[in-house]
C-alpha cells in the first residue's frame, strides 16, 4: 500500500513536469510592453534536442529589407541613359531578353549593382559588429576613422606611385589593416573597452585625415584630380573585378560572424558577464574587430569611403526589429538596401553618373545624425 501511495505522487509529479515543459515549448516569451513589441520570439525544438529560437518580427524585417533591396536593385539596373522597363531586366537576367539589353544588363549594370549590394551589405555588418563591441553607437568604421585610413592607403598608391585600379585596391586594404591594428594596439589596456576604443578612433582619425590632406597637397593635378573622385565613393565604372573579390570576402566573414554571434551577445553585457558565461572575450572581441576591419576595408577599396552607411543601417535595423543585440542581419541588409535606394535615387535626380552616391549617404546620414542627437537631448539622455 505504501509502495502505491508512493508512485502516485511521483507519476503527477512527472505529468505535471511534463505539463510545465510543454507550455515552455508552445508559448513565447512575453514583453512587459506588448504595444512596443507586437512580434514575439519563437522557440522550434526538433527531435534529438536540437532547439533554434528567432524573433519573428525580426524575421518578417530581413525578409522585407531584401525584398526592398532586391526591387530597388532592378530599378536601378533599369535606371540609366536607355532606360529598360523592370519586366525586360527581370528577362535579361534570366536569359531571355534580346542581345543588346542582355549585354546593357549583365555586362554594363549588373556589376555595378552588385557591387552596391555587397558594400552596403559588407558596411551595415561592419557597423553593427563595432557598434557592439564599442558597445557606443558611435562606434562606427566613420567614427573610428577606418574609412580615412583606407583612403590614406589608396591615396598613397595614387600620389606616390601612379598605381592602376588594382594597385589602389590593395592599397586601400592595408591602410584599412593597418589603421585598425594601431586603433586596437593603442587602445589596449588590460583589454579594449568601447570607450577607450571610441577615443583612439576618434584621434587615429584626426591624425589620417592630416596625412591624406598633406598627400592631396604633393599630387600633380592629374593624380589629385582622380584622388579627389575616389575618396568621394562611387559605384561608377564598377565592373566584374570589383565584384568577385568582395563576395568571397563576405562568403568567409559571413559564417564566422554569425558563428560567434552568441558571444558578441555576451559582450554587449560586459566583459565579467561574457568570462562569467564562458565567452573567450579578448580572442572574441579581436576575432570580431578583425572581421569587421576586413569588411569596412574591401568596401572601401571596392567602391571609394561611402561614409555614414556603417553609422545608420545598424540603428535603423535596430530601431525597425525593436530587438536588443547586435542585429546582425538586419543591419547587413538595411546597408544593402540603403546603399542602392542611395544610388537609385541620385541617378534618378541627377541623371546617370552625375552624382557620386558617396555624396548622398553623407547628406542623408548627417541629416539621421543631427535627428538622432536632437531626440536624445530631447529624452535626457545626452
Amino acid at each position: 500500500m505504501k509502495a502505491a501511495d508512493n508512485k502516485t505522487p511521483r507519476k503527477k509529479a512527472v505529468r505535471d513536469e511534463d505539463v510545465r515543459d510543454e507550455d515552455v515549448r508552445d508559448e513565447a516569451p512575453r514583453s512587459q510592453d506588448s504595444s512596443a513589441r507586437p512580434f514575439r520570439a519563437r522557440t522550434v525544438r526538433a527531435r534529438g534536442g536540437l532547439s533554434v529560437r528567432f524573433d519573428v518580427r525580426s524575421f518578417t524585417v530581413v525578409a522585407l529589407l531584401l525584398v526592398a533591396a532586391l526591387a530597388a536593385s532592378v530599378a536601378l539596373i533599369g535606371t540609366g541613359d536607355f532606360p529598360i522597363p523592370a519586366r525586360d531586366v527581370l528577362k535579361s537576367l534570366l536569359g531571355n531578353g534580346d542581345t543588346g539589353q542582355e549585354f546593357i544588363v549583365n555586362e554594363l549594370r549588373l556589376p555595378r549593382v552588385l557591387v552596391g549590394l555587397l558594400v552596403g551589405a559588407s558596411l551595415g555588418l561592419g557597423g553593427a559588429l563595432f557598434q557592439a563591441i564599442s558597445r557606443n553607437p558611435l562606434g562606427s568604421p566613420d567614427v573610428l576613422g577606418l574609412g580615412q585610413g583606407s583612403t590614406a592607403g589608396a591615396l598613397t598608391v595614387i600620389v606616390l606611385f601612379s598605381g592602376n585600379a588594382a594597385e589602389v585596391t590593395v592599397g586601400a586594404l592595408v591602410g584599412g589593416l593597418a589603421t585598425g591594428l594601431a586603433i586596437y594596439v593603442l587602445a589596449w589596456k588590460r583589454g579594449v573597452h568601447g570607450y577607450r576604443l571610441v577615443l583612439v578612433g576618434i584621434g587615429v582619425s584626426a591624425i589620417v585625415t592630416a596625412v591624406n590632406g598633406y598627400l592631396l597637397t604633393k599630387a600633380d593635378l592629374v593624380d589629385a584630380a582622380r584622388a579627389v573622385v575616389w575618396m568621394t565613393g562611387s559605384l561608377n565604372g564598377r565592373d566584374w573585378p570589383q565584384v568577385w573579390p568582395l563576395l568571397w570576402l563576405c562568403a568567409v566573414l559571413l559564417p564566422l560572424v554569425l558563428g560567434n554571434a552568441r558571444g558578441l551577445r555576451m559582450l554587449e553585457m560586459g566583459d565579467d558577464v561574457a568570462y562569467a558565461l564562458g565567452v573567450r572575450v579578448e580572442r572574441t572581441r579581436m576575432l570580431l574587430m578583425l572581421a569587421a576591419v576586413l569588411l569596412t576595408a574591401a568596401a572601401t577599396a571596392a567602391a571609394g569611403p561611402v561614409s555614414f552607411v556603417a553609422l545608420t543601417a545598424p540603428q535603423l535595423a535596430r530601431r525597425l526589429t525593436r530587438s536588443p543585440g547586435p542585429n546582425l542581419m538586419a543591419a547587413m541588409c538595411m546597408g544593402a538596401t540603403l546603399l542602392i535606394v542611395a544610388d537609385w535615387a541620385s541617378q534618378r535626380a541627377f541623371g546617370a553618373d552625375q552624382l557620386p552616391v558617396g555624396v548622398v549617404t553623407g547628406v542623408l546620414g548627417g541629416v539621421y545624425l543631427l535627428w538622432l542627437l536632437v531626440t536624445e537631448r530631447k529624452a535626457g539622455r545626452i
